[in-house]
């Protein structure tokens, strides 16, 4: 169980660290509204990575079992996908910060809390890279061992509460430490870390029996 809450902890913040476009509209949104509706849109982002962590936990279960003659080769596959995936998320972080580029966004009128927490929600849920990185990683794990229901739903509460936790800070942070974050150095950082997290997440899933 303590290997799942780890692994669910690690899985939150890989894909909640990297500020981008929905991290900058998070704090500047505090900053014009109130910070009721930032964490409210925080946790519309969080419902969705923790939506995505539980699909990718069912649907990866069901698919496990249908691919278990082959889980052996299918756990470096996606230690090559999740170390694809962090190369990737490193890079453009490194480009942006070279290129000088912030991501744009226009601003509409300022939403009350349930509609901060349905857009946010929306938003994320149309993000390709949040499936595949929690499909890549639950595949991986049932690759390298046998999880139970409970280790499972462990795994989604701890990728809910990682995510939650990063998105309420970034909502709470507002304009002060917004600037520092989701400025040219703060996203080149935090881009960095996101990606450090995903290589460990490979590594222990590689060096992991079976």
């Amino acid at each position: 169980m303590t290997a799942a809450l780890l692994a669910g902890l690690l899985a939150g913040y890989g894909i909640a660290v990297p500020v981008g476009a929905v991290g900058t509209y998070l704090v500047s949104l505090t900053a014009r509204t109130s910070l009721r509706t930032g964490v409210c849109a925080a946790l519309g982002v969080a419902t969705a990575d923790g939506l995505y962590a539980l699909a990718a936990t069912l649907g990866g279960t069901a698919l496990a079992g249908a691919l278990r003659p082959v889980l052996g080769p299918l756990r470096w596959v996606c230690v090559l996908v999740l170390l694809a995936l962090a190369a990737w998320g490193a890079v453009t972080a490194v480009r942006e910060y070279r290129g000088h580029r912030l991501p744009t966004r226009t601003v509409p009128a300022p939403p009350g809390p349930a509609r901060a927490y349905l857009g946010l929600l929306g938003v994320t849920l149309l993000n390709p890279t949040t499936v595949i990185y929690f499909a890549v990683l639950v595949l991986g794990s049932r690759a390298a061992g046998p999880s139970g229901p409970l280790e499972q739903g462990v795994f989604v509460l701890a990728a809910f509460a990682a995510s939650a936790s990063w998105q309420v800070l970034l909502a709470g942070s507002g304009a002060l430490l917004g600037r520092a974050l989701t400025g040219h150095r703060g996203r080149l950082g935090t881009g960095l870390v996101a990606s450090a997290v995903m290589t460990v997440l490979a590594v222990r899933m590689a060096m992991a029996p079976g």
